[in-house]
């Protein structure tokens, strides 16, 4: 379908709409954004038959269902890659895997949370770490099904694209490795799908920040990158205290290059490793 209509968004109308969006989700719209606004919602706008943003923004309060996911959907940033942040995945390679396939030896089920996952890259590219270390490991190596991977994102289609596991050329282009690609997926025409037993250990789940984590547990590692920075200060300092109380007493936290716990929270000591930095709860923090 074509829409021939472009409607303009006003002062009023634009921070209407950003403030339920920040309500609902976290999600701070900057000032001088209305074009952002403008350019993601305006479809959703014609297709509920509103005249003005105006009226976009009273059936949101009305609704509180369909509508509502599908704007927080629409608003959301899904910048993702395979193996995003080399030094990340190098630490994570060298130090974290290592630590985690070593727990594994001993505990029934290591658990770990990729926040925030988007299509699904992130997790993915995880578990096919944990598999070659595995496989590096010999015949000591603890099974695959030993780890659990919980993959959340606020944005169901970026989901519905997850748990397919299936990824275009394109999708594959953006950083995947060659030898990973070769060992770790299967080729369907112009796409790859990636193999059933990385699929296995990784379950996906629609989750919102905002909400309480205690209905997920606990976790031996935590990814939560390159999300805080689109929350206020507030909502960062309370996500960081809720990273804290999901992670075992031994766990770990990764979050992006650019976002740091400091100045909203103590409750984590800095690692660095291999030029990344790693969390860990801090001696004090109880």
């Amino acid at each position: 379908m074509v829409f021939d209509c472009f409607m303009a968004i006003t002062k009023e109308e634009f921070n209407l709409i950003r403030q339920f969006v920040h309500e609902h989700s976290g999600i701070l719209i900057g000032d001088g954004k209305e074009y952002l606004v403008e350019n993601r919602l305006n479809v959703i706008l014609v297709q509920s038959k509103c005249d003005n943003f105006f009226q976009l923004h009273e059936k949101l309060k009305k609704d509180g269902g369909p509508l509502c996911i599908e704007v927080i959907d629409a608003m959301t940033t899904n910048e993702t890659l395979w193996f995003r942040d080399t030094s990340f995945f190098t630490s994570l390679s060298n130090f974290v895997i290592p630590a985690l396939l070593e727990k594994a030896l001993s505990k029934p089920k290591v658990r770990i949370w990729s926040a925030a996952c988007s299509t699904g890259q992130e997790p993915y590219s995880v578990a096919m770490l944990l598999d070659q270390a595995r496989g590096a490991m010999g015949k000591g190596a603890p099974p695959l099904d030993r780890f659990a991977i919980l993959a959340t994102d606020i944005s169901p289609s970026v989901l519905s694209i997850a748990r397919t596991g299936r990824y275009s050329q394109l999708a594959i282009s953006r950083g995947m490795r060659a030898a990973f690609l070769e060992r770790f997926f299967v080729h369907h025409g112009s796409s790859y799908e990636v193999a059933p037993a990385i699929r296995g250990i990784v379950t996906f789940r629609q989750f919102n920040l905002k909400e309480s984590f205690g209905s997920l547990g606990l976790f031996d590692f935590i990814l939560c990158r390159n999300v805080l920075i689109y929350f206020s200060n507030e909502l960062k300092s309370e996500i960081y205290h809720k990273l804290h109380q999901s992670l075992e007493k031994d766990g770990m936290l990764s979050i992006g290059a650019s976002e740091s716990p400091r100045g909203y929270t103590t409750v984590f000591e800095q690692i660095m490793v291999d030029g990344a930095a790693l969390y860990r709860p801090s001696a004090h923090s109880g």
